[in-house]
């Protein structure tokens, strides 16, 4: 089975850390995806943190 990763979404415009999601252990790519701040209440693009 493969092994999961627990990764951290953060908002590239404000910098907080809002959502926190699994990624596949074997994949080394960085997430990016749009995801809703509250904080800017706008969507904006959330990278995954190191």
């Amino acid at each position: 089975m493969k092994d999961k990763k627990k990764v951290i979404l953060t908002c590239s415009v404000c910098l907080s850390r809002n959502y926190t999601t699994t990624q596949n252990g074997n994949n080394s790519k960085r997430i990016e995806l749009m995801k809703y701040c509250p904080k800017c209440n706008a969507h904006t693009l959330h990278k995954q943190t190191k």
